[in-house]
């Protein structure tokens, strides 16, 4: 299958006239100090890939997108009024949250799926895909970000994830998980006021631990800048529908509120 996948000309843009746009801004005026960007948003992968070979359900699955955290984020954008940022396209095709050096940015296989418009990739390829959706997704926050430095505005940068249920053949107990890397500053503040709801099972660092090699919006985005930061993951069945995503974005709308007002 690999073998007979045909990968686009390097000569062709990647992003076709029926192609959506790699990203989508949200409360565009938004007033609050809070930032949210989510990189794993969307599923789409472009008309040149044809799916990366594979069918539809793959990238239904958690592999091909963080299920639910779009209408989470989009939802909390306009409970707090808050500038936010959701990412079109698929992680397989490539993911905007790895450093372009990792070797998951486009991966071969993810969750025992050969990826086959993923094998053998050249370097042109690679390119390719990361000048029509990694850089202009990043560039649009950095300036969002350079435009509030400027302005003075205070910011308070989330990262909006999502993680499955049950990730080889371990059942996750965790509701939600607060990821951080060397500044703490806000992730244990939220740590401790989602532990302190009462009905969730919060991980620290939990299901996943950011690092530096491994991951890009933290280290670039929240340590690079010195900006109060941290990584949400929500477990997708819990918004896995509109209900779901519109309970959660209330629930974090109240947390982050309450929390806004006792940051020095």
């Amino acid at each position: 299958m690999a073998d007979s996948f045909a990968h686009p000309d390097t000569a062709t843009a990647l992003l076709g006239p029926t192609d959506p746009a790699p990203f989508t801004v949200h409360q565009a005026q938004g007033r609050s100090p809070f930032l949210l960007i989510a990189d794993h948003a969307g599923q789409q992968v472009p008309a040149s890939l044809a799916g990366l070979g594979l069918p539809q359900a793959e990238l239904d699955r958690h592999i091909g997108w963080d299920i639910g955290i779009a209408g989470v984020t989009v939802e909390l954008a306009r409970l707090l009024d808050a500038w936010a940022i959701t990412q079109t396209y698929s992680r397989l095709v490539i993911d905007c949250n790895r450093p372009l050096a990792s070797p998951t940015l486009m991966p071969a296989v993810s969750d025992r799926t050969v990826v086959p418009g993923n094998q053998g990739l050249s370097a042109l390829q690679r390119q390719q895909r990361i000048e029509a959706i990694h850089a202009p997704y990043h560039a649009r926050i950095d300036a969002e970000l350079d435009t509030r430095q400027a302005q003075l505005r205070p910011t308070l940068l989330v990262m909006m994830h999502s993680f499955t249920p049950v990730m080889d053949d371990a059942a996750r107990p965790w509701h939600a998980g607060v990821l951080y890397h060397r500044d703490t500053r806000l992730a244990h503040r939220l740590l401790d006021a989602l532990r302190d709801e009462g009905d969730l099972v919060v991980g620290d660092n939990q299901p996943y631990a950011v690092s530096s090699t491994s991951d890009y919006a933290v280290p670039v985005h929240g340590e690079g800048r010195g900006l109060l930061h941290v990584e949400l993951e929500i477990r997708q069945n819990l918004i896995a529908d509109a209900a779901g995503q519109l309970a959660w974005a209330q629930r974090l709308a109240r947390v982050l509120q309450q929390l806004q007002n006792t940051l020095p």
